[in-house]
């Protein structure tokens, strides 16, 4: 564990210890990836082999700064969608207005509180992975958030057994969204895969229409000293068990942290003769650069695709990544499409010295908004969206959804997600679609912002940006 010297702030809503975007000192752990937006602290440390920063958060419901409901209205207690828009009405009414308030009369917020939507549901991807016959959900429920690091306002928090994190997965099914992504403690997941076998325990009826896409973490000694037998057990065997007793899982996607060993294509190898076996539905990577990914396939390895950061920030999949994909056939899932939530309406023209870094995912997309060209840039760039999102009717957040998901190596998106407030908003993503003058405004926009050289997640090991 790597720490550093921390400055303790107090928020505008007199909570202490928390993280301001603003301070220039921080103390960060390699696991947790704290750090502030002048910190030098990379999020999750992958250097030193500590930790893997996929599946983000893509946190838009964590903003509701409201007043403690009274009388949580459902789940034996736990608080309510109706409960937090009362609290924060009340906050609102009162004349409190904290920095990235989730207001009611805002777009989100009347996107989430509207129970008993009309809306359709989400479709599944238009084409199949490559090597199966399997059609994800085009929004697959990102479970990162379930970690333990993603708490945030305790008043909207669901990220635990305890605080409905279990019965919200009937809401994203309902409204279509059936594919959860996930991982082991090793990758970072915490027991986000239990919470997810306890849903599908309680729910058998729809244990076959649920996919379930984990992880195979490779981070440590298993790097060098890989056998088939480490790789069914950690890929099969192990997360089987914790996803309920699942006789089949359907996508593993392999992280390998340190590419000094090449053993990853006999890793790749060894999953390819799994899902031959019956025991996984495909084959997948996460966080791959192309250069990788094209030398495992060149080597006969069944890749379907690879999960990488892609989004307005962070658009490095564009340089090399992208026709790569297009050319093999290999689709691409994103994460961390919303940057941690920043890609929303709650920081449209927030003063940065107000935000505060209260979630693991947050912490680590302060990094990408530096790299992008900082604060200035963001607003610039959310000023642009807010716009269109107005011309169609759309949130901040499907705009900058949209984007990505309309680019043609794209399969589906991840949104991490820390309750169920913003599944309607999900449904509506599929109402529009960005036209040419949308898609030119966007580009001047970015064309003010620090262009990325490097290949996808090498700056994250050491590289250029």
């Amino acid at each position: 564990t790597t720490t550093t010297t921390m400055m303790t702030t107090t928020t505008t809503t007199g909570t202490k210890g928390l993280v301001s975007f603003w301070t220039t000192t921080a103390t960060a752990t390699a696991t947790e990836g704290r750090k502030t937006f002048g910190g030098r602290v990379r999020a999750g440390a992958t250097r030193r082999g500590k930790e893997m920063d996929d599946d983000n958060d893509d946190d838009v419901g964590d903003g509701g700064q409201s007043t403690t409901p009274r009388s949580p209205s459902r789940r034996g207690g736990v608080v309510s969608k109706r409960d937090v828009m009362r609290g924060i009405a009340g906050a609102s009414l009162s004349g409190v207005v904290v920095p990235g308030m989730w207001i009611p009369g805002s777009s989100e917020a009347a996107f989430a509180a509207t129970n008993g939507s009309s809306l359709p549901k989400v479709p599944k991807s238009d084409v199949p992975l490559k090597f199966t016959q399997e059609y994800p959900s085009s929004v697959i429920k990102g479970c990162w958030q379930l970690s333990g690091g993603h708490k945030g306002d305790p008043r909207d928090d669901r990220t635990s057994k305890d605080k409905g994190a279990v019965e919200d997965f009937e809401t994203f099914v309902n409204a279509g969204i059936n594919t959860f992504d996930t991982g082991p403690a090793a990758c970072g997941y915490g027991d986000s895969e239990l919470v997810i076998g306890d849903f599908l325990k309680r729910n058998r009826n729809n244990e076959q229409q649920c996919r379930v896409h984990t992880k195979l973490c490779c981070v440590g000694r298993e790097q060098i000293a890989l056998t088939e037998k480490w790789v069914k057990e950690n890929a099969f065997d192990i997360p089987s068990k914790r996803l309920g007793g699942l006789k089949k899982i359907d996508m593993v996607q392999m992280y390998w942290n340190e590419y000094g060993s090449s053993r990853y294509i006999d890793c790749a190898l060894y999953l390819t003769d799994l899902k031959a076996k019956g025991l996984i539905g495909s084959v997948s990577l996460t966080n791959f650069n192309t250069d990788k990914m094209e030398e495992m396939i060149d080597k006969g390895a069944e890749i379907s695709s690879n999960q990488i950061q892609y989004s307005l920030l962070d658009r490095r999949p564009d340089l090399k990544m992208n026709e790569f994909c297009k050319a093999s056939g290999v689709k691409l899932l994103p994460y961390g499409v919303l940057a941690g939530g920043f890609l929303s309406n709650k920081f449209l023209e927030a003063d940065v010295k107000d935000v505060v870094l209260d979630t693991g995912s947050k912490r680590k997309y302060s990094s990408v908004i530096r790299n992008f060209g900082g604060w200035g840039n963001l607003q610039r760039l959310l000023k642009v969206l807010v716009s269109i999102g107005k011309k169609h009717d759309q949130s901040i957040a499907n705009v900058a959804t949209r984007w990505v998901l309309e680019k043609e190596s794209v399969l589906a998106v991840i949104l991490g997600a820390r309750n169920d407030f913003h599944v309607e908003d999900h449904q509506k993503l599929f109402q529009f679609t960005l036209d040419a003058d949308d898609k030119s405004r966007i580009d001047e926009a970015l064309s003010f912002t620090t262009k990325a050289t490097g290949d996808c997640y090498d700056w994250e090991r050491g590289g250029k940006w």
